[in-house]
């Protein structure tokens, strides 16, 4: 039994909290505003306190900004029963008995007395609970700031000021260039046949359930019968598809992590583009967040294909007539393909029932009405899925005669899927546990791309086991394509260490040509 001295900063923080928060409307609201704010404030934290009870989620800008970026086929499937019953307790009662007071009118100066004194009071009790314990208390608080994110309603409505002063904060009109200086490297494109890579960005694989990440079950099984160079744990740039998808396509990742600056500059695709890559975003889930601006982008619609759609959202093999569609294209694409993956709570959704192989599963998006076991079912068996898509694209790719070919997967960011009570994913980074920090990436690389690119493949997977960042992201596709530019930084180019020294062919010519003949 835990001692009860042990819990006395909790309480006095608890005690705190809540009369500071008092006190705080007990000065702003006024007699015609406080039914219609208390009753915005009772629904929002309803909604707050299901999620963050149900899933273990923070309300941070982070994670409000994932709420209001998401879709209606996202947010329906968080739309559940258990949901309204809460709503129905913990917002219907309390709007029920606000609707029962009755507000009394007094003259402005004792309303104003009765306020003040209602404030000093709520002041006086902060500091009654605090001061005995200051030192506990402060040492708590320094110590766990992102226990702030949990206290409602002040973390949503900080939250939400701080997205309104960064969205004021940043300019209008179009990005910052980079990697103004772009060129392509001399020879990389004359006398070469077109290039074709395939970006597939993965939304939240974890390496702990990957097959190839060393998982003890195969959940790559096709994939593991192609020649792959692999990349076991790579660390994501954030929790959240907001957060990582900007970032790995970013110059600076996590190492100089700084959002605003990422969210006024172009990506990775601009650079592409500049030098002369057909870039062309197709998207399954919901948007590129801001990475494909300006550039060719196509969103799958939900009824895109009879079989594989729902209305709502398809699976990701509907993804694969459009990528042929855009291979037919003449000369050097870029395609970057946004999967819908394992994207939770509905992880039954991700597949067709034919991938329905480890049971039994958890059919539902309330997770809380699944066992633990019955949940990674259902996440393992959307990743078999994933797995079959990603080895369908290489097997297109492979088959392509006219066209030096590559696809690199990378999944943006992990997944908890009960382990300490913990769901799905956008914790703090600073706290948020490994398997929504740790994520795959692998890779394939045509014969013809690696002749014309002079990468050494053996050399790549003997590196493959080294640390890698969804930083390395950015410059590895520069390095691939042989983009040179001041704003790649070889030490984060993957390729740079494997590749051969480019030889300058007419100079090797005249050499030749003038080289004593032998006998």
């Amino acid at each position: 039994m835990p001692d009860l001295s042990d819990l006395l900063p909790f309480a006095g923080l608890l005690i705190a909290v809540t009369a500071l928060q008092f006190a705080v409307l007990a000065l702003l609201l006024t007699r015609r505003t406080v039914r219609p704010v208390l009753a915005v404030l009772f629904v929002a934290t309803a909604f707050a306190t299901f999620y963050m009870d149900r899933y273990s989620v923070f309300i941070n800008p982070e994670m409000l900004q994932n709420v209001l970026h998401t879709d209606w086929p996202e947010a329906r499937e968080l739309l559940t029963p258990a949901l309204g019953l809460h709503l129905l307790l913990y917002a219907g009662l309390p709007l029920f008995l606000l609707s029962r007071i009755r507000i009394r009118q007094r003259p402005m100066s004792r309303a104003l007395g009765v306020r003040l004194l209602t404030v000093a009071a709520a002041l006086a009790l902060t500091a009654l609970v605090i001061f005995p314990q200051f030192r506990t208390v402060s040492s708590l608080v320094r110590n766990h700031r992102e226990a702030r994110h949990l206290v409602t309603p002040t973390n949503y409505l900080s939250s939400g000021f701080r997205l309104a002063r960064s969205a004021v904060a940043t300019p209008a009109g179009p990005r910052e260039v980079i990697g103004a200086d772009a060129t392509r490297a001399p020879g990389a494109a004359a006398g070469q046949r077109p290039k074709l890579l395939v970006l597939a960005i993965g939304e939240t694989v974890r390496s702990a359930n990957f097959g190839l990440s060393g998982y003890a079950r195969d959940t790559t099984p096709e994939l593991r019968t192609l020649d792959l160079v692999i990349y076991p744990r790579v660390q994501a740039c954030g929790t959240s598809t907001e957060v990582s998808l900007p970032c790995m396509f970013a110059p600076v990742g996590r190492r100089d992590y700084d959002e605003a600056r990422i969210q006024r500059q172009q990506s990775l695709l601009h650079v592409l583009d500049r030098v002369g890559f057909a870039v062309r975003w197709l998207d399954n889930q919901s948007g590129c967040k801001g990475v494909c601006d300006g550039l060719s982008a196509e969103r799958i619609a939900g009824d895109a294909d009879p079989v594989l759609c729902d209305g709502e959202r398809c699976l990701d093999a509907v993804l694969l007539p459009r990528l042929a569609a855009i291979a037919a294209e003449p000369g050097d694409l870029v395609v970057v393909l946004h999967l819908l993956g394992n994207h939770g709570p509905a992880y039954f959704r991700r597949y067709p029932d034919e991938f329905r192989r480890f049971t039994p599963t958890c059919d539902s998006a309330e997770l809380s009405g699944c066992t633990d076991a019955e949940i990674v079912n259902a996440y393992d068996n959307a990743i078999l899925y994933t797995d079959h898509v990603l080895a369908a694209m290489v097997r297109y790719l492979q088959d392509l005669p006219d066209r030096d070919t590559a696809l690199i997967y990378l999944s943006d960011h992990g997944e908890s899927l009960g382990e300490n009570g913990i769901y799905l994913h956008g914790l703090p980074y600073a706290i948020a546990p490994a398997v929504q920090r740790e994520v795959p990436m692998l890779m394939w690389l045509s014969d013809g791309l690696l002749e014309s690119t002079g990468v050494d493949e053996k050399c790549l997977k003997a590196e493959s086991g080294a640390p890698v960042a969804h930083d390395h992201l950015f410059h590895s596709v520069l390095g691939l394509l042989d983009v040179n530019t001041t704003a790649r930084e070889p030490s984060l180019d993957l390729f740079a260490s494997c590749r051969r020294p480019r030889v300058d062919e007419p100079a090797v010519a005249r050499i030749r040509a003038t080289a004593p003949q032998p006998r």
